[in-house]
């Protein structure tokens, strides 16, 4: 798979793949104007939406309505050595309805933790980022 990363201006940067673009910008107090999440906030969302994609095929395969279920992703920071905060924990919440079966609560909990972005966390690949020189 590749991505091309464009700069379509101001502080947008773009990814493209498959045909589709991810478009990204800065909160306004960082430059940007504001006009899409910025790439700290789509990794972040693709941690939880990873998560409920997982989740949601569970349901489906056993056809059970996903109506009322919902995961609120929190963000936990601490302070470095220097005193700068750095995320320390991602917690996942399933809030499922009353009406969900209780035999399957502690299974969601399992196929939540099968997310292929959680996992690549876990065991993070190693980065090679070099400059190329396009000839003219």
């Amino acid at each position: 798979m590749e991505i091309v990363v464009s700069f379509p201006g101001g502080k947008k940067v773009n990814a493209e793949f498959n045909g589709m673009v991810v478009k990204t910008d800065q909160p306004l107090r960082y430059g940007g104007e504001g006009s899409a999440p910025s790439p700290f906030e789509y990794f972040l969302a693709s941690i939880g939406t990873c998560a409920g994609i997982f989740v949601l095929s569970f349901c489906q395969e056993r056809k059970i309505s996903a109506e009322g279920i919902s995961i609120v992703q929190r963000m936990e920071y601490v302070p470095n050595e220097t005193g700068k905060p750095v995320l320390d924990t991602i917690a996942l919440d399933i809030h499922v309805p009353a009406t969900f079966p209780e035999k399957y609560r502690n299974a969601l909990v399992k196929v939540a933790d099968q997310c292929a972005v959680k996992k690549t966390i876990m065991h993070p690949p190693k980065f090679a980022v070099k400059t190329v020189v396009d000839q003219e």
